[in-house]
């Protein structure tokens, strides 16, 4: 079974899918960790981040694994790592690359051939698993996102600096060649704006029928 959580950055994705994940027991499949893990590994080896070709033939040969819903980079985990400044600005961009998106999905794919997942990204509901048996996609707007993001306490940056960078990133994210941010057909709609984890939490799993 395959549990597909879509939206924008910011809107508890990872968080909703982790309590679900756990509720249902099964894996939790964070996908933006992926391009993550790819962006970090191109700093640490001073890869040219505006060399396409390169940065492919980086991530192809890349040892990427996921275990126990750590991503790991060649043989370390690197979980704790994905979330700096750094990172962030520079993993969407990257993550636009389209020969790079079907290097993850391939990831991705053989990692659901074998267990039922939680999994959550920008296009999981419409590219990596159009055939999820369960779609869902969250939204807030940008100023409740960076509120969440800012009292997170793990950026540098301040309000304004953080609500500009979600809407620049949800900019790049809509206008992808492939797996642009969109609200698939069959997903159910969920404004997260005014709701507590919980009450998302709940939405998700009345929808579910085990």
């Amino acid at each position: 079974m395959i549990v597909a959580i879509d939206g924008p950055a910011g809107t508890g994705k990872s968080t909703v899918a982790k309590i679900i994940a756990e509720k249902l027991n099964i894996t939790f499949l964070n996908s933006g960790s992926f391009y993550r893990g790819i962006t970090l590994g191109l700093l640490r080896d001073k890869i040219d981040l505006n060399n396409e070709e390169k940065i492919l033939e980086y991530a192809e040969n890349l040892d990427l694994d996921y275990v126990n819903e750590h991503l790991i980079l060649n043989g370390e985990d690197v979980n704790h790592l994905l979330h700096q400044d750094i990172i962030s600005e520079h993993s969407s961009p990257i993550s636009a690359i389209v020969e790079l998106r079907n290097i993850v999905n391939k990831k991705l794919r053989k990692i659901t051939e074998k267990q039922s997942v939680v999994c959550e990204g920008r296009d999981i509901t419409t590219v990596v698993f159009p055939n999820a048996e369960y779609k869902f996609y969250l939204d807030a707007t940008s100023e409740v996102r960076a509120k969440r993001r800012f009292n997170q306490g793990v950026s540098d940056l301040s309000f304004e600096e953080i609500k500009a960078a979600i809407e620049k990133r949800d900019e790049i994210d809509k206008n992808k060649k492939v797996g642009a941010l969109k609200i698939a057909e069959d997903a159910t709609y969920i404004d997260t704006s005014l709701l507590t984890i919980d009450e998302v939490c709940e939405i998700i799993i009345g929808k579910i029928h085990l």
